[in-house]
């Protein structure tokens, strides 16, 4: 099961945090927000990360 972790403005920064996270191991999914009609590069973009890992996410953004 996936949780919301962040909130992203367009595609380009929710990649941006998807790296960080998966560079330290973390498994994590981006989903566009809205209707399929409208997904495309400058929706806003949800960053999901595993459920009860959410901490972990933390402690890596905490170390930039």
């Amino acid at each position: 099961m996936w949780v919301d972790y962040r909130k992203a403005p367009n595609l380009m920064i929710a990649e941006m945090w998807k790296d960080v996270l998966e560079g330290d191991g973390l498994p994590t999914k981006i989903i566009p927000e809205g209707d399929i009609l409208t997904w495309g590069e400058r929706v806003p973009f949800r960053i999901l990360v595993p459920l009860g890992r959410e901490h972990v996410a933390d402690e890596i953004l905490r170390k930039l």
